[in-house]
């Protein structure tokens, strides 16, 4: 029988010369084993799939590897009787990407576990424009709404221009939270305002390296992406039994603070992990995105490119330029 091919980015080592990628072809019968054949629509761009196509062996640990944490797409075989051909589902997170052959190319084969039928309200393509880092801000906004109200005061956002900050400004606006996005792109402040930020503050003012383990408390709950110093601030100013959210720490890993703010403020900090995030859950979280949390702008939010379009917009979510969501267009 005739084996089927298809295109997909790879990723290979170059020895002394880094790592380099390529669109080539591959044929089905190369994947990994697993229950569901998926013909991918859609992928996204998202920091660990830069960190993936660039050599990090704390994501991915064999090369040659095809990145792209999320796809979208339709079933065209199954073993697993919770899906059919034909059917339009979507995977994010677990290891796709990482060590399995991922969104970049144009077909994965998954265990039945990974796999979400695509929520009614959102097309392929949408689902790919939220992706990991729309579900991650909706596993933050979850951890915020169950229990801080719009009129206990002011939601913190921080990479507010980044993916996942990005849609929490707009998830939270949508549903009346006064929203105040931390950004350190003044050109942004349009972008922001749009997407319902009530006010804008930078980097610098967001952060305060002093001595005092408290500081004034300002929010009513924060949604950090950062991590480090940011982080560190947000907690010290949290008001009185506010929540913190914590997905990212691109700016540190390190959390230099005292218990003060949990033990005299009763302050929560809310761990987010998408990645290994258990079915229920995620259920009910893709489901919302597409219902109440899914907001006007989500179209304007992202920008299309192909797959050979891929390693100019690494280097730029690498470097912090990226604003909002890059949508990888598979199908062209």
């Amino acid at each position: 029988m005739e084996e089927r091919s298809f295109k997909a980015l790879v990723v290979t080592e170059a020895g002394d010369a880094g790592f380099s990628s390529s669109i080539k072809e591959r044929h089905i019968e190369e994947l990994p084993a697993g229950d569901v054949l998926i013909r991918v629509s859609f992928s996204s761009l998202n920091y660990k799939d830069a960190l993936s196509a660039t050599g990090n062996r704390g994501v991915t640990k064999k090369y040659p590897h095809t990145p792209g944490i999320d796809a979208a797409g339709i079933v065209e075989e199954s073993t697993d009787d919770a899906f059919r051909t034909g059917d339009r589902v979507l995977v994010t997170g677990y290891d796709l990407g990482m060590n399995t052959p991922g969104g970049y190319g144009q077909y994965i084969r998954v265990p039945a576990a990974w796999v979400v039928p695509l929520p009614t309200g959102l097309s392929l393509k949408e689902s790919m424009i939220f992706g990991t880092a729309g579900f991650t801000a909706g596993l933050s906004v979850a951890a915020l709404v169950s229990e801080v109200r719009p009129e206990d005061g002011e939601i913190l956002v921080t990479g507010a221009t980044g993916g996942v900050g990005s849609i929490a400004v707009a998830i939270l606006a949508r549903l009346g939270y006064p929203v105040i996005a931390v950004s350190g792109k003044p050109e942004a402040q349009d972008f922001l305002t749009d997407l319902g930020a009530r006010g804008i503050i930078s980097r610098e003012e967001a952060v305060d390296t002093g001595s005092r383990p408290l500081l004034n408390g300002r929010w009513a709950g924060v949604v950090d992406t950062v991590g480090g110093d940011i982080l560190t601030t947000a907690l010290r100013s949290t008001q009185l039994f506010g929540t913190v959210t914590c997905c990212g720490n691109v700016a540190s890993p390190d959390l230099p603070m005292t218990v003060y703010p949990f033990i005299l403020r009763g302050v929560r900090l809310q761990g987010i992990n998408s990645q290994n995030c258990p079915m229920e859950r995620r259920l009910q979280v893709w489901k919302r995105l597409a219902g109440e949390w899914k907001f006007k702008q989500l179209g304007d939010l992202c920008k299309e490119i192909f797959i050979g379009q891929l390693d100019e917009n690494i280097n730029l979510i690498l470097h912090g330029k990226q604003r909002g969501r890059v949508l990888v267009n598979l199908e062209l």
